[in-house]
């Protein structure tokens, strides 16, 4: 299974995190760290699913879920939100802006590869 994944996160630790999960098991992982830049990446790709942050600067995880969804070719790939926010509003608020998932960090590496697998798959 070789999937792609665009990981949106303003901490660099986080997308290390992410990338030492994922790649071991066979996903091509790209990176941006904020809302804007993961604009940017995605213009040049095309990824099977997305994670993203929601406290980022310049441009939070909402705003890029709804940058995402107004992107045609991007209206159904899957988002995942991968956050410390566990308030259900949030989780609301995140669906109804089209994201597939949420998951709370800290997160194990394998459950993260299995969600993905399946929202993917």
């Amino acid at each position: 299974m070789n999937l792609e994944v665009l990981a949106v996160d303003d901490s660099r630790t986080m997308r290390d995190m992410i990338r030492l999960a994922l790649e071991p098991a066979g996903f091509r992982v790209h990176t941006a760290d904020d809302g804007v830049h993961g604009t940017e990446v995605l213009a040049n790709i095309a990824p099977d699913v997305i994670i993203t942050d929601i406290n980022m600067p310049r441009m939070d995880g909402f705003g890029f879920i709804d940058a995402v969804r107004d992107q045609t070719g991007h209206r159904t790939t899957p988002i995942l939100v991968l956050t410390t926010e566990a308030a259900p509003e949030l989780k609301m608020r995140a669906r109804a802006a089209g994201a597939t998932g949420w998951i709370v960090k800290p997160f194990d590496p394998s459950k993260l590869v299995k969600a993905l697998q399946m929202v993917a798959g």
